[in-house]
């Protein structure tokens, strides 16, 4: 996240629990996503 967002780990660190739970399943299902459509450029080759 903190490459991602630009969060630095101060920030990561101050969130609530919760919050930063929203933000690491946000950043998942985007890094899932940028996989699927990787995998589908390199199937169409």
């Amino acid at each position: 996240m903190m490459q991602h967002h630009k969060y630095s780990l101060t920030e990561l660190d101050n969130m609530i629990p919760w919050e930063r739970e929203i933000y690491v399943n946000l950043l998942i299902k985007h890094i899932a996503e940028e996989n699927e459509r990787i995998q589908r450029e390199q199937n169409q080759r």
